[in-house]
């Protein structure tokens, strides 16, 4: 083992280096959903197996799995002779979900990097493109019923030849997809980052020798696993069972079940998915590569101080759920597996080990991207355009704390952009963008709340999409709490009023100017009884407007007189309720 100084000076530099490319991604990337929420992520992989090395502090952790699976599918193709052999200068573009991706408007990028004539490793990146063609503009078709109909799909393919950008597939993407002018912009910001990563990493590999660096990886992987090792043994000896509900696939209008058994022996977890439901028609199918990832950010979720590389999950077997929604095959639709079905499997995964280890976890998240995106055509500017918008909700209440308010998805880090961003980019002004009061499930220490917004159209014609979650079920509490407020959309066109039929999934809805668009993001579910709440924090958050008079005797059974609590009537409604 290398002595410790030297091991963490490379561990750091080898962060440091995903850092900078993810940073240099964003910076250079035109897209909104690129270069303000962030939804993106940059990674070293192994030359042999496409095992994670490292991966950036600012990048998406569900693309940690799928760019493992990713880079593992390019070796072996390479290997197979299946797709051209790499040389310096190249890097290939593939977005193929079954190829180790998630859904289609997630393009990787891989670049090989050399030391002395040989592979030494690939650095990896993903970003979501705010359009990859199909049905509708931004990808997200909540009635596909096949992945044609989600967009274009690309196999591992060369986009640059030894540095040199291949016209001819740039030509393919774009004559294929919506505002393709834009995506030239994305793209060399993506490869922008690489280069930033291969310079960074060839200054660590002259100051360290590629042969200590491999040493050092090697010892770091190991070091990663044996303290994941460690935080399992804490965890009890048993089976655990947990199940979290899709609120449907988008074409059938009944919830997909995600069956969990989770069994616990020594320092090891296996994680059995195979009670699922069966795979769906609609676009709600994961593929295999981002439902293993889903597990894997769970875990990092719980044990957050365990560092994250292949040795992180060395002792956590994921069995392949094969025959269920789970594995999805081509040529099922997976437009929602990465943002959606993803935060479902990391739910199932947080409600198990929430009855084996309940003071380290916590309730349900909001558990949705909130994925809406709008597409038509500006007047004002003579262009087309497609909007892609991300939000976040609440947190679930832990042991020691309130749920956090509008936190980010728990995928990933990606925020909301601006508004004032998006009303300069995009023909449409925010009419709200709050709070959503109520919304946080009750418990002894309550979820946090969503958010509600409301954008308006103001010129042009456009065509809206939506795939969400959790809108017929709320983010569950656990330990006796209350469910978080589920989401809900709402559609006012013509001075009429609508709810989608599959609640939070739909697509190519028209919408003219005037039209506007509402959404409520769920809150965080709450944890322990809420009768064991101080009945002063209940009262604190009724005089903050968080909720009414009224929700709080329904939901923590207090009683308010003139903003104070009635202590002899809060008594006695408690007493009701615990009898």
């Amino acid at each position: 083992m290398m002595d410790p100084l030297t091991l963490a000076v490379i561990q750091a530099g080898l962060q440091q280096v995903c850092n900078e490319m993810d940073i240099a991604f964003s910076r250079a990337a035109f897209s909104p959903v690129i270069a303000e929420a962030e939804d993106r992520s940059d990674g070293i992989y192994g030359a042999a197996d496409g095992a994670l090395i490292a991966q950036g502090e600012l990048g998406l952790p569900v693309f940690v799995g799928a760019m493992t699976h990713s880079a593992a599918h390019l070796t072996r193709l390479v290997a197979e002779g299946a797709i051209a052999a790499p040389e310096p200068g190249d890097i290939y573009v593939v977005n193929d979900p079954y190829l180790g991706g998630t859904h289609l408007m997630d393009v990787r990028f891989a670049k090989p990097v050399f030391v002395e004539g040989s592979l030494f490793c690939w650095l990896q990146n993903t970003g979501h493109w705010p359009d990859i063609g199909g049905m509708v503009p931004g990808g997200f078709s909540a009635h596909a019923t096949e992945v044609e109909q989600e967009g274009l799909r690309l196999p591992p393919v060369k986009l640059f030849k030894r540095g040199q950008l291949d016209r001819e597939i740039l030509a393919i993407i774009q004559s294929n997809i919506r505002v393709a002018e834009q995506r030239i912009g994305d793209i060399k910001a993506q490869a922008a980052a690489l280069l930033v990563g291969e310079t960074r990493l060839a200054e660590m590999i002259t100051r360290h020798g590629a042969t200590t660096l491999q040493a050092a990886i090697a010892d770091i992987r190991a070091l990663a696993a044996e303290r994941m090792r460690a935080e399992i043994r804490r965890i009890p000896d048993g089976v655990y069972r947990s199940e979290a509900f899709v609120d449907s696939d988008g074409v059938v209008d009944a919830p997909l079940r995600i069956a969990l058994t989770l069994t616990k022996r020594d320092d090891r977890l296996v994680f059995d998915l195979s009670g699922s439901s069966p795979p769906c028609r609609g676009p709600m199918n994961s593929v295999w590569s981002t439902t293993c990832s889903a597990v894997y950010l769970a875990m990092k979720h719980v044990f957050p101080d365990v560092p994250i590389n292949a040795g992180t999950f060395e002792p956590l077997e994921v069995m392949r759920p094969e025959g269920t929604f789970l594995d999805a095959r081509y040529p099922r639709p997976v437009s929602g597996c990465a943002a959606e079905v993803s935060q479902r499997v990391a739910e199932a995964v947080f409600l198990a080990l929430a009855q084996a280890i309940p003071g380290a976890l916590w309730a349900a998240p909001a558990g949705t991207s909130g994925n809406f995106a709008l597409g038509g055509h500006d007047p004002a500017r003579g262009a087309g355009y497609v909007m892609y918008q991300i939000t976040g909700g609440g947190y679930g209440g832990t042991a020691e704390a309130d749920g956090l308010t509008n936190g980010c998805s728990t995928i990933g880090i990606s925020k909301t952009p601006p508004v004032e961003v998006m009303e300069q980019y995009f023909p449409i002004l925010f009419r709200r963008f709050a709070l959503r009061e109520g919304s946080g499930g009750a418990g002894h220490r309550r979820g946090g709340f969503g958010v509600h917004y409301e954008v308006e159209l103001l010129r042009g014609e456009a065509r809206a999409s939506f795939v969400m979650d959790h809108g017929r079920f709320g983010p569950p509490g656990v330990l006796g709490g209350g469910d978080g407020a589920a989401n809900v959309v709402k559609l006012h066109r013509g001075g009429v009023t609508t709810i989608p039929l599959h609640l939070s999934k739909d697509q190519g809805l028209e919408l003219a100017p005037g039209d506007r668009v509402e959404v409520l993001t769920p809150g965080g579910g709450g944890y322990g009884d809420p009768l064991a709440r101080d009945p002063d924090l209940v009262a604190r958050d009724v005089a903050r407007g968080y909720y009414t008079a009224e929700e709080a005797a329904r939901l923590w059974a207090v009683a308010l007189r003139d903003g104070a609590v009635d202590a002899a009537a809060t008594a006695r409604l408690r007493a009701e309720r615990a009898a």
